[in-house]
């Protein structure tokens, strides 16, 4: 029979643990039974936040679930739906606020700041991050949000806001919804596109970053600097 988790010892329910050693002793599901704050018949909320992990595979995997996809779940319902996706919201803005402040001269780094957002959405998205002289984050703009599977760009569109903002640097970056980061086709005759664009316009065109999922036998994103096309 499972206690629920004002039964347990006191020494052992996730909200004291956390209170007196920190959110670090704590497993993820636990700390989503504190955020899901009561379970349902069978079901602690620790058990309930487990169930939600293997359901989605993992934390990132569920932090890209909708509030309609969680609330859908026996036991969660739209109220508890909404204070997961505002602590995953939370989450992302502490880590873009952390990155933002640091070179980001690396496809990690941009993978750091916009992975997080980027893997949850459903169509591709075209964006461009605006850098100054020191490699500090100016500003990310939205160029294009396109079809599932291609975003349409003329690389005057992409270089536009470098122009108008006076930008050192510009890395460019959009998503794969598929998971697979690999450029297609597609992707390797519009990065060399941009490149000849660049040029023209001398504007230093850092990298153009594809991010994928989150498979763990493989990079979740391409540099396509780090693979020649740039």
């Amino acid at each position: 029979m499972t206690l629920r988790i004002q039964e347990m010892p006191e020494t052992e329910r996730p909200r004291e643990r956390l209170a007196r050693q920190g959110a670090a002793a704590l497993s993820d599901s636990e700390l989503l039974g504190i955020l899901l704050r009561t379970g349902i018949p069978g079901k602690n909320a620790v058990e309930l936040g487990r169930q939600l992990l293997l359901r989605h595979g993992s934390l990132a995997g569920l932090s890209r679930c909708s509030v309609k996809e969680m609330a859908a779940v026996k036991g969660i319902g739209p109220a508890k739906a909404v204070q997961l996706a505002a602590a995953f919201g939370l989450g992302s803005r502490l880590s873009r606020e952390t990155v933002s402040k640091s070179r980001m001269d690396s496809p990690e780094l941009i993978f750091e700041f916009m992975g997080q957002e980027m893997r949850s959405l459903h169509k591709e998205s075209l964006r461009v991050v605006l850098l100054d002289a020191r490699f500090r984050l100016m500003r990310v703009e939205e160029i294009s949000l396109g079809t599932i599977n291609e975003t349409l760009a003329h690389p005057r569109e992409v270089f536009r806001p470098a122009l108008v903002h006076s930008a050192y640097a510009v890395i460019v970056v959009h998503n794969h919804p598929s998971g697979d980061p690999s450029p297609s086709a597609a992707d390797v005759a519009f990065t060399r596109r941009l490149k000849d664009a660049a040029i023209l316009l001398q504007i230093n065109l850092e990298d153009h970053v594809i991010i994928g999922g989150n498979e763990a036998d493989r990079r979740p994103w391409y540099s396509c600097k780090e693979g020649g096309l740039l």
